[in-house]
């Protein structure tokens, strides 16, 4: 293996164990969402379709979890497609830190998901973010597609996931992936009325829709910490900016 290290001093190896890590850990999961995508009505086409073509777990794991609840199409596809729009915001950071060439830029597009980012972002030159970035998404998108094979094949032959309380393996493993990433106190806020938002919603909207509406839980409570902050400004401070004194 290569050990050159880059710019800022780290060695190669280190970015690539690293990678790896993220890499293996999370593509593992793919076998959850074959699983429960066959389990929802799915061919093994379909489901291997849609982690070649989509790759991206969470819009994934929305789309067939709102086609196994009887939702309209259309309506489960809006849902993912919302979820995956944070990618887009993703490649904005990326395309500065990465600087690719306009050649490979389509392809890679493809790779930018949350663990690519985090990894790439987590390295301080750009050799070694583009090292992180291209073995994350090699080793995450071959073991992914490779695992939902597997699940879908597997849901073939148990039969009934239901049974087997399988069908709850996409939800768990979407908690397990999410739930590391709340490190504010916002962040935490923003999760939990989300939460209450789907699931108060569930019974009283066609399915698929309740996603939609949880995403009003960001704006909302962003709302409400500028509100907040707002408000406590004033009192901690005069009329000419300076600090009060205590």
């Amino acid at each position: 293996m290569d050990l050159r290290a880059d710019a800022e001093g780290r060695p190669d190896g280190a970015v690539v164990r690293d990678a790896l890590a993220v890499g293996v850990a999370v593509g593992l999961s793919g076998f959850a969402f074959g699983v429960t995508s066959a389990g929802s009505g799915l061919t093994v086409w379909q489901t291997c379709a849609l982690s070649l073509l989509v790759f991206t777990g969470a819009s994934q794991f929305a789309l067939v979890g709102a086609l196994a609840a009887g939702g309209n199409p259309l309506t489960a596809a809006a849902g993912a497609f919302f979820l995956g729009v944070r990618n887009a915001f993703y490649g904005l950071r990326l395309s500065q830190s990465l600087a690719l060439p306009r050649a490979v830029r389509p392809f890679a597009a493809h790779w930018v998901i949350d663990e690519t980012t985090a990894v790439s972002l987590a390295q301080r030159g750009r050799r070694a973010a583009r090292l992180g970035f291209a073995v994350t998404g090699l080793s995450l998108y071959v073991l992914w597609n490779l695992t939902t094979l597997l699940g879908a094949l597997g849901a073939e032959a148990l039969g009934d996931t239901d049974a087997w309380g399988l069908d709850v393996a996409g939800p768990a493993v979407f908690v397990a992936l999410l739930a590391p990433m709340l490190k504010t106190g916002v962040e935490r806020a923003v999760a939990g009325l989300a939460v209450l938002l789907g699931l108060g919603l569930l019974p009283v909207l066609p399915a698929g829709v309740p996603v939609l509406a949880a995403a009003l839980a960001a704006p909302a409570v962003l709302y409400a910490e500028g509100r907040r902050a707002a408000g406590r400004s004033p009192g901690g401070r005069d009329d000419s900016g300076q600090k009060e004194e205590r």
